[in-house]
């Protein structure tokens, strides 16, 4: 397998853009990658999307997207797997330029939850569960993640605010963060006096859906040694793992297999071990998934990870175990469905790169960041390095 880098990375701003359709936003982020990486052709694109035939009326990304962006006649497709759909899109495109059969691929995200309004998006997100024995019974995400947490705290005897951690920290990072939905810190007695959303969930521990769109250009070392002044970022491991679609159906709920599954085979493929990871971007669209995913990875035990948090372990700070939603995760950046993952490896090449502003960590060489497709149903994990 040839070494495969990332030589351009684009992005929009996420939040409400009720005035710009689905195509537009995907263009704007291809237009700052294909720019970014000095001007490299695609031959291959792998659109990464959630929802767009539901919320926007709108299948076949690939062709739309292609042609929109003056890019008729390449190879084009769309990746479906929930929350993890950028993530996935990223791995087709590691595989296709790793693989030699594509010398540059072009991956981009993009969703609009703007162009439905209400109750119907909600119903659209629902379709991530078993719609037969979930979906069907009325159990929403958010009321089957307040579950899991509210079983969480029954067993690792959480108090009320133990979780405040997750989004203090997302918000204080998203100050930093130009392209954040919400760029503001926020306070413990903020979110001890915030509105329940689905107890015990407030609504500091659900993540925001929003608009937006990122993109990246993938291809092998050999084929561009240096982007400018730009260093490279490699992606040094790729993984995927599934479990069952229904909770119902697990062993342990309590427990993200899939997450752990992923991350260990992309870590062994980089030929890294858990200490020499310098930041984590997890899918925290809700707080207990952030700490599952923590205990899952590795990086804390089963049933700690909220405590992980609590003491600061995942902050900017100096001494902080591992630092994670470095730009603000999904929480203050927003989750924007199926492009979420493409945000992850845009904002850790940022990082790796040394352009992440004021939320840069010293010396950064390795980052793990894992999207999650609902309840980890589905885990995407890459590790990107300087190369």
């Amino acid at each position: 397998m040839s070494e495969v880098v990332i030589a351009g990375i684009g992005q929009t701003p996420v939040g409400e853009h009720w005035d710009i359709s689905l195509r537009d936003l995907a263009l704007e982020a291809i237009q700052a990658a294909l720019k970014d990486a000095g001007g490299l052709r695609p031959q291959s694109l792998f659109v990464g999307n959630m929802l767009a035939p539901t919320l926007s009326n709108q299948a076949h990304l690939g062709a739309l997207i292609s042609d929109y962006a003056g890019m008729t006649g390449i190879e084009a497709m769309t990746l479906e797997a929930s929350g993890a759909s950028g993530g996935a899109a990223l791995r087709q495109g590691y595989l296709a330029v790793a693989s030699g059969m594509t010398d540059v691929a072009l991956v981009v995200g993009v969703e609009k939850f703007t162009d439905t309004i209400g109750s119907d998006i909600e119903e659209a997100i629902a379709t991530e569960t078993d719609s037969d024995f979930e979906a069907m019974q009325g159990l929403t995400t958010t009321a089957q993640a307040a579950m899991l947490m509210r079983r969480y705290m029954h067993e690792y005897n959480v108090p009320v605010n133990g979780f405040a951690n997750f989004p203090l920290t997302a918000h204080a990072n998203g100050e930093g963060n130009p392209n954040a939905m919400f760029r503001k810190a926020i306070k413990a007695e903020t979110y001890a006096k915030a509105e329940p959303v689905s107890p015990p969930l407030n609504m500091f521990d659900v993540a925001p859906n929003a608009d937006g769109a990122a993109a990246l250009i993938l291809t092998r070392r050999e084929l561009v040694q240096s982007i400018g002044a730009k260093p490279l970022v490699k992606i040094a491991g790729s993984a995927s793992s599934t479990d069952t679609l229904a909770m119902h159906d697990r062993k342990d709920m309590l427990f993200f297999d899939t997450a752990q599954v992923s991350a260990g085979k992309a870590m062994k493929q980089a030929g890294v071990v858990l200490d020499q990871i310098d930041f984590f971007e997890y899918h925290d669209v809700f707080s207990i998934y952030a700490a599952l995913q923590l205990e899952a990875v590795g990086f804390a035990i089963k049933g700690q990870g909220w405590k992980l948090a609590e003491s600061g372990g995942i902050g900017l700070n100096a001494g902080a175990k591992i630092p994670c939603a470095t730009m603000g995760g999904m929480k203050a950046r927003g989750f924007a469905g199926g492009a979420s993952g493409v945000y992850q490896a845009v904002e850790a090449v940022n990082q790796l790169r040394g352009q992440a502003g004021k939320n840069q960590l010293a010396g950064a060489k390795f980052g793990l960041i894992q999207s999650l497709g609902g309840p980890a149903s589905t885990a995407v994990s890459h590790v990107l390095s300087a190369a």
